[in-house]
């Protein structure tokens, strides 16, 4: 059997460049790196492709233009195959939409007379390119929305109540109708949680054209840890990572708060900086530490980032000087997985936590690495951690209040033994990527339920009519 996973956004390479570095080169290359690779390790009988697009762009270091390429060290039954759309140059995600009806006839030609048997969709743009594909050629799809544009358009709205200026960066008329023919036309939606499943797709854009009651629509899907990289064993690499942070650091034996996501609004950095710099009782028992990636020395380089990492950035400075802290806060540059992995073992051993006080959280997935080499994971109560972490599994913190970020740091720090075991063996018993890939498996491995007629009528990329209707109700 042959699927083929669509990522017109995606970006993927052998060596995960720009990873998490670029709201681009987000989670889910990881998300579809690793199921792809549990899939064909585990199934034997199938065959795997990332399609992604292909560009090749001289203000881009690495090569993605090379039209296949295989991962290191995996099957050859796995491949990451680039089709071209538009112009040779790199494009952002919001600035795809115009070319994926000439993206999915490039990859109906690639394939020619050799179609692939089943689709897995994911983002909007995915979406959109699967309900394409399928009006073509009739290959069946799953959707995964991951995060949808509804509820990111409500938070930016309370931000910058203009529509058109938000609709003309972002192009969420355009996002938003991708994603109802998408859940409209998925043979399956696939979620994370039973949360995602309720709270994203019951938003009002959405109710005409899915159920969220309809159990039959839905399969819950929970993503998984790379347990071969996120674990409690310490290799030689690992302890090169530990040389290296001693290097910068000194030695101590003092736990940490460690802070690792890119630097992102919707990540609320700043909400757990302030909890620890106005607490001195956390600062008596801990340091802060902020991962970083690409950036060595924050208080010099600021002022070469742009945009909004230049802003969180700064702000995030601002704090920790205002309370005079730069002898409590450390910030580490790490270029790789590996070296992440090998930061979190470091400072486990060290009895540190992890803490994510992101406004809403999707699933979570950082967190349950962290927690799987031995961090004690401290998360926003906001969407997908409130469902992993719930039964006294992990410590969930309000985001938006500053005293219950402390109060969950501190009890992280009271209680680190037992959160701390009860995190690696949530990630052992529910979160690998191998119970993922069988999941998947499953489903592809059905028959289709969802027939999209080669003659229908699509309507036209453009919901703005429907949103500016919505927006008038918040």
């Amino acid at each position: 059997m042959h699927i083929i996973f669509l990522n017109p956004q995606g970006n993927f390479d052998q060596k995960d460049s720009h990873l998490t570095e670029h709201a681009d080169f987000g989670g889910q290359l990881i998300y579809v790196k690793e199921i792809s690779k549990a899939l064909v390790e585990q199934y034997p009988d199938l065959k795997v492709d990332i399609i992604t697009r292909r560009f090749n762009d001289p203000e881009w270091s690495e090569d993605f233009g090379e039209e296949i390429t295989y991962y290191q060290g995996t099957s050859s039954r796995l491949r990451i195959v680039r089709i071209p759309c538009g112009d040779t140059s790199f494009l952002r995600k919001e600035m795809l939409w115009q070319h994926i009806p000439e993206w999915v006839e490039n990859i109906v030609r690639f394939y020619g007379t050799h179609l692939p048997d089943y689709a897995t969709a994911h983002y909007g743009d995915g979406g959109y390119s699967a309900v394409l594909l399928k009006k073509i050629t009739g290959i069946p799809f799953t959707f995964t929305g991951h995060s949808l544009g509804a509820q990111k358009l409500d938070k930016i709205y309370k931000k910058e109540p203009d529509f058109n200026k938000l609709d003309d960066w972002y192009h969420f008329s355009m996002r938003i109708q991708a994603e109802r023919l998408s859940m409209q036309y998925a043979d399956t939606i696939i979620t994370s949680t039973d949360m995602e499943r309720y709270e994203q797709y019951s938003h009002p854009l959405y109710r005409d054209v899915v159920d969220v009651e309809a159990d039959g629509k839905f399969a819950v899907i929970p993503p998984g840890v790379n347990t071969t990289l996120f674990n409690q064993k310490v290799d030689e690499k690992d302890r090169e990572v530990f040389a290296s942070i001693e290097d910068q650091l000194g030695i101590t034996k003092e736990p940490s708060i460690i802070l690792s996501s890119r630097l992102d609004d919707k990540k609320n950095h700043i909400s757990a900086v302030k909890a620890y710099a106005q607490n001195k009782e956390l600062q008596q028992k801990a340091s802060l530490g902020i991962f970083l990636r690409g950036i060595k020395d924050p208080y010099k380089e600021v002022g070469n980032l742009t945009g909004n990492e230049r802003i969180i950035l700064q702000a995030i400075i601002d704090e920790i000087d205002r309370h005079h802290l730069r002898d409590r806060v450390f910030f580490l540059d790490l270029a790789s997985q590996k070296e992440l992995a090998g930061a979190y073992k470091y400072f486990a051993i060290k009895h540190a936590m992890f803490v994510l006080t992101a406004f809403y959280e999707p699933f979570g997935l950082a967190p349950i690495e962290a927690g799987a080499c031995g961090l004690v994971p401290v998360t926003t109560n906001n969407g997908g951690p409130s469902d992993i972490f719930k039964d006294g599994m992990g410590i969930l913190v309000d985001p938006t209040d500053i005293d219950d970020i402390a109060r969950g740091m501190k009890k992280a720090l009271e209680n680190h033994e037992e959160y701390a075991e009860k995190a690696v063996r949530l990630v052992k018993e529910k979160y690998t990527w191998e119970k993922t890939a069988k999941g998947y498996h499953q489903l592809v491995t059905g028959s289709p339920k969802n027939i999209l007629e080669k003659d229908a009528v699509l309507p036209t990329l453009d919901a703005k009519e429907l949103i500016i209707k919505h927006l008038k109700t918040l």
